[in-house]
């Protein structure tokens, strides 16, 4: 006869069955620990994607030559550090479930890092997409080379002078003038590539010496000529207002320097903090990876 010990029959079987259950539970408690795990491991692959597409998003708006491609890179920019922002706050409760304190730790730092990187790129892309430089250089080799021939034009068909001697004169300054104007012309594109706001003001105190040239030549024009030739002086100076107001629009706009500031900016604080955002993230894969392992084995 088989003996029960101390506990009858039907006590051994609620133990075996609680036994049981208990393995099963087990169990099930694994395999959700692997399954959170598995995403873990997505989640933190996929935030180094996002991050790197956000990245080369933005790098591409600063590169753009048009404010419409800024825009559109921008707005992929944004798209992606979104996707971001959605990865590490889903990532951070499985990691708490599985009680990962080092990952934790790690999307902590990712997370801080991110938060000055995100801070710098969003003043990048505002620059980009003023595209300061961009406009002041088309501006500068459209419209302003337009009035800069315009003024030449001008002031070549002014009546020559009566006396030999005074049309002598008369060339002399005409050419002095358009000197003038074409220096201030030529002077604009390294004002607009110009990082340094010292070194645009000197560029700029070229520029006016140079008006001050051309309107002293014309001034000097109106005492040589005869004055049948006076409208033309008239118009001759007005083409060179224009030219002018132009030329203070192009100094304005590279005053502004967007694209040049957010292109430094951009080889610069904004590398350095991708460098450490993207350092913590692949230690957090590593360190997920290394638990993925040890749970298999």
């Amino acid at each position: 006869m088989r003996s029960y010990g101390s506990f009858g029959p039907t006590l051994w079987f609620v133990v075996a069955v609680i036994a049981s259950g208990g393995a099963t539970g087990c169990s099930a408690e694994l395999e959700s620990n692997l399954n959170r795990l598995e995403e873990a491991n997505r989640l933190a692959t996929d935030l180094l994607v996002q991050f790197n597409k956000s990245g080369d998003a933005g790098n591409r708006a600063v590169m753009a030559d048009t404010n419409e491609a800024s825009l559109a890179f921008v707005g992929e920019a944004e798209q992606a550090t979104g996707a971001v922002q959605k990865d590490a706050g889903a990532l951070r409760p499985l990691l708490s479930n599985l009680m990962y304190s080092n990952e934790i730790r790690l999307l902590d730092e990712f997370t801080a890092r991110f938060g000055q990187y995100h801070a710098l790129d969003r003043s990048i892309l505002d620059l980009a997409v003023e595209n300061t430089n961009v406009k002041a250089q088309r501006l500068s080799f459209g419209p302003v080379l337009e009035a800069a021939d315009a003024f030449q034009t001008s002031i070549e068909a002014v009546q020559p002078a009566t006396s030999a001697a005074d049309s002598l004169r008369a060339a002399a300054l005409v050419a002095t003038a358009i000197a003038a104007v074409r220096e201030i012309q030529a002077l604009q594109a390294p004002h607009i590539a110009e990082p340094d706001d010292e070194a645009m003001t000197r560029i700029e105190k070229r520029m006016v010496t140079a008006e001050a040239s051309a309107r002293g030549a014309i001034q000097k024009l109106s005492n040589v000529l005869p004055p049948t030739s006076r409208p033309r002086l008239v118009a001759a100076t007005a083409a060179l207002d224009r030219f002018v107001d132009l030329h203070k629009e192009v100094i304005a706009l590279s005053r502004r320097n967007t694209n040049v500031r957010s292109l430094a900016l951009s080889l610069g604080k904004k590398r350095m903090l991708a460098g450490a955002c993207e350092e913590s993230l692949r230690a957090l894969q590593e360190a997920l990876s290394k638990r993925g392992f040890s749970a298999t084995r």
